[in-house]
């Protein structure tokens, strides 16, 4: 009896020993995790440039996919607007778009993200120097930074976190030289053929940094940009996003 009573007190403390191990190895896991989700520090504007342009070194990532209840958006960040393409991948990688939403929609113009009424991270207040670029251009599916007006804005720096999806419809070639004689430029005869069969909004050109494109998932934007919206623009029903940076 007393030999059993030994046996039993044995496999019992062996029994919680196990427990324990598995607790504080799930504890361990736990805080992996957790460690994987980097601290997001408030910028300023007088700090963004260097931080961020520290990070573009360290980040070289170019690929991002705009998760949303109508599907999923690709989108390809370039490299020569390092700025703000380092900006957009320090907060994704942060999971500070994961709590924001299009939250201003106008069909045959643009869908607008980045922002929400429910977002509990703070990323600081700053703005980006605008790093406009003629290659680029606000054709159908081009991701640009929105930003203030002029007269609080003279220097067309980017907002910090909120960005847009160009829609927009096919111009006409009379449309096309309009613009280029509002906005003292000229289009290559490629950029002026997508604007004629792609579509886009050039009244946006030299305006705002276009920083990136999609590259699937076009017919998601148009989804979209019919959402039926209030007086502000606003989608009546929620569309969230989450954004991830992937692999090339």
């Amino acid at each position: 009896m007393k030999k059993n009573l030994l046996t039993y007190t044995a496999c019992l403390l062996c029994m919680l020993l196990l427990s324990f191990c598995n607790q504080q190895d799930s504890n361990d896991r736990h805080k992996e995790v957790i460690a994987e989700v980097p601290a997001l520090e408030p910028l300023t504007t007088e700090t963004a440039v260097d931080v961020l342009t520290a990070y573009a070194k360290q980040h070289p990532d170019s690929l991002a996919v705009i998760s949303t209840r109508h599907g999923d958006i690709k989108v390809r960040l370039y490299k020569d607007t390092p700025l703000h393409r380092a900006n957009f991948v320090r907060l994704t990688k942060a999971g500070f778009y994961n709590e924001g939403e299009f939250y201003r929609v106008v069909k045959g113009f643009a869908v607008q993200g980045g922002d929400s009424d429910n977002r509990k991270m703070k990323q600081g207040s700053y703005k980006i120097p605008q790093e406009f670029n003629r290659r680029y251009i606000h054709k159908k599916g081009a991701l640009a930074m929105a930003r203030y007006g002029d007269e609080r804005n003279p220097d067309k720096e980017s907002s910090s976190h909120n960005f847009y999806i160009v829609q927009g419809g096919p111009l006409t070639a009379a449309e096309i030289r309009a613009y280029e004689a509002q906005h003292g430029i000229q289009y290559t005869p490629a950029q002026a053929k997508l604007y004629q069969t792609l579509g886009g909004v050039p009244s946006l050109d030299t305006e705002y940094t276009v920083f990136g494109e999609v590259v699937e998932g076009l017919d998601v934007v148009d989804k979209i940009a019919e959402e039926p919206v209030d007086g502000t623009k606003w989608p009546k029903e929620l569309v969230t996003h989450k954004i991830t940076m992937v692999k090339e």
